[in-house]
């Protein structure tokens, strides 16, 4: 009986998390859209509490138009932009933040409940409370990066859009990877366990290095492909003082390396699938296994369609959206990995 109560409540705590890491995702999604509009920095002050209500009449509106006017956006890039124009990057900006800020009572509420009702097994709390601090930090993270951007050059730090990313990601597949161990209790690792995390560690890198591409907006100097240019190495790769800073602040090799990374991960998906295939690994890991593979061939698509099309809202958008979707798949072929009973003969 006290099993079967376990198990519910493992349930209960694994939709949850989903819930909550499914609205991280479309936090991600909206973060992208934000960026990709350029409505970033409209909101120029961070208030965590009053900060929830948009302006509410016209005389509000203008204080906020006005304060937005003080800054280098609206004097470099926006001078003499409508009212009208401005509330529509401001609500792209009090949307993602109000998501944010949704995120957190949808998380920290039910939390709280399960923690009262004493129905978090032992061990878990820590992990939980973990990504409750997470998650407050990535709040911070978020007015650090949009400070990066109130100053001379109105456009944020690609380092500081690249924590900001990183941290939601890491914050989305904790909890996913909590919520399979709950569904699912894993075992010994079986063949193929290593290499498929340390899959999810280089996928997780990947959306890094895409951060720097759309932090820089690297993606916008050479919009060819297979060839960057005329060639497939460029010229001028990293040409700088020390030549490591290219990799994070020259845009040719930014673009380039983020080419390379991804033939280096098309490569070592396309063998860690065939080797579990042939390797005829149980249903679930065969399952996930296809699904990474799926989902490998629409990022990669997305990706050079976004390259071509000199990087439109909506493709963009969805290439950052299939990268976590991706990022989940291995996630989940890992996680196949270690569940007992996992061979077939």
């Amino acid at each position: 009986m006290i099993d079967s109560q376990d198990r519910t409540n493992d349930k209960r705590i694994a939709q949850w998390l989903l819930i909550c890491a499914f609205a991280i995702f479309c936090m991600i999604i909206l973060g992208g859209v934000t960026r990709l509009t350029e409505s970033g920095l409209s909101i120029v002050e961070w208030k965590p509490v009053t900060g929830i209500l948009p302006p509410l009449n016209d005389a509000a509106w203008a204080a906020e138009f006005d304060r937005y006017k003080a800054y280098p956006e609206y004097q470099q890039v926006n001078r003499g932009m409508s009212l009208d124009d401005f509330k529509t990057i401001f609500y792209f900006e009090y949307g993602h933040r109000l998501l944010g800020r949704i995120i957190g009572i949808l998380f920290f509420v039910p939390f709280l409940y399960f923690l009262m009702a004493g129905r978090i097994k032992t061990g878990l709390t820590p992990k939980l409370w973990l990504l409750f601090v997470l998650g407050g930090l990535q709040g911070f993270l978020g007015w650090y990066m949009v400070k990066s951007g109130l100053v001379d050059n109105p456009r944020v730090s690609q380092y500081r859009l690249a924590a900001h990313l990183g941290m939601a990601v890491l914050i989305y597949g904790v909890m996913v990877w909590i919520a399979l161990g709950l569904l699912q209790p894993r075992a010994q690792p079986a063949t193929y366990a290593k290499r498929s995390l340390g899959l999810c560690v280089l996928l997780f890198l990947m959306i890094l290095t895409g951060a720097l591409v759309a932090g820089t907006r690297a993606g916008l100097v050479y919009p060819t492909w297979p060839l960057m240019g005329e060639s497939f190495i460029p010229p001028g790769l990293y040409h700088t003082s020390p030549f490591w800073l290219a990799a994070f602040e020259d845009l040719t090799t930014i673009q380039f390396n983020h080419r390379l990374f991804a033939y280096l991960l098309c490569a070592l998906i396309a063998a860690l699938c065939i080797g579990i295939w042939r390797a005829r690994l149980g249903p679930q890991a065969r399952m996930a296994s296809i699904l990474l593979i799926a989902a490998l061939v629409a990022q990669v698509s997305l990706g050079i369609a976004t390259l071509l099309h000199q990087v439109p809202v909506v493709l963009a958008a969805t290439h950052q959206g299939v990268a976590v979707v991706l990022f989940t798949a291995a996630l989940w072929l890992a996680h196949s990995l270690r569940l007992p009973q996992h061979a077939e003969n």
